[in-house]
């Protein structure tokens, strides 16, 4: 049985499409057999998330020209985003999936940012399960102060990069590479243009301020549609469901007067992530998993 690892790369370009599909199509062309599985784009983040399906190696070879292509198309001394950001590549975490370990994804993790430093002089972070520190392993404790604060940064002994030289990348800044389990990117959108409402919520439910072990979370203001959001992501969906964020940050909302107005799942997401949201609100007294029919047209076919 062939290794299957998931690597989701997170793009500083969310607004020119046409950078988004030559980025995916170098990434495709460079790692054999690798497949690109889904793309997403937001303007208002001004950023793409990319979910590729390959093996190892093949994925450390196409992460390495998608940097290399991104580096050449995507300056972030001009880039505007509401999503914070380090780099023109902002993030690219190795997932286990099929006859592959966490261990797998770490070894890969750093030969991929030995790679990326070797071959553009790119500073890399390691994160997560590759950490080489505690203070690595939390995404947002890399970023903070993005791009624009990142000279002063790496220039602090805490924060020399695990690869590459200890100033930023001109234009690219830095990339953040590691290995995690899945998680799910999972927006909620509400009926109000203040910030301040969507800042109060995310502190509500992120565990960094007392809230849900397994979520973090941040406002964003979607200028576009006039809106503001609660940015989520959620590590261990088993653990802390999508139900139960959901109906937190509704119930916190209209305390505030606000409705939500939607939300939306960014990238790909475990069925069952889903399907115990809609054992939850159809009140299912059994396990759905075995009713769903794609199921078992899947298991007759393979």
């Amino acid at each position: 049985m062939a290794a299957l690892i998931e690597c989701i790369p997170n793009v500083s370009e969310g607004r020119r499409q046409d950078v988004v599909s030559a980025l995916a199509n170098a990434a495709v062309e460079a790692g054999e057999g690798v497949v690109l599985l889904d793309r997403t784009s937001d303007a208002d983040h001004n950023r793409s998330v990319l979910t590729f399906l390959g093996d190892g190696d093949a994925l450390v070879a196409s992460m390495t020209a998608l940097v290399g292509a991104a580096l050449g198309a995507i300056d972030l001394r001009t880039h505007r985003g509401a999503h914070p950001r380090v780099g023109a590549v902002d993030v690219i975490p190795f997932v286990p999936l099929r006859g592959a370990t966490a261990a797998d994804c770490v070894a890969f993790a750093k030969t991929l940012g030995k790679a990326l430093a070797d071959r553009y002089g790119l500073p890399v972070y390691l994160y997560e399960d590759a950490a080489t520190s505690p203070d690595r392993q939390n995404l947002a404790n890399i970023r903070k102060g993005e791009f624009e604060g990142l000279a002063a940064k790496m220039a602090e002994p805490a924060w020399i990069p695990d690869f590459g030289p200890r100033t930023p990348h001109p234009t690219g800044g830095a990339t953040v590479v590691g290995a995690r389990a899945p998680l799910v990117a999972y927006n909620i959108n509400l009926g109000t243009s203040d910030l301040a409402i969507a800042d109060r919520i995310a502190r509500a439910i992120r565990h960094l301020s007392g809230g849900y072990r397994f979520v973090k979370a941040m406002g964003v203001k979607l200028d576009a549609r006039g809106q503001v959001q609660v940015s989520i992501n959620m590590t261990n969906f088993e653990k802390t469901p999508l139900h139960r964020v959901f109906e937190t940050v509704k119930s916190e909302a209209s305390r505030h007067g606000v409705a939500v107005v939607g939300s939306e799942i960014v990238g790909l997401v475990p069925q069952a992530a889903l399907l115990a949201a809609a054992e939850h609100y159809l009140r299912l007294e059994a396990d759905p998993s075995p009713q769903v029919l794609e199921n078992k047209l899947l298991e007759r076919l393979s």
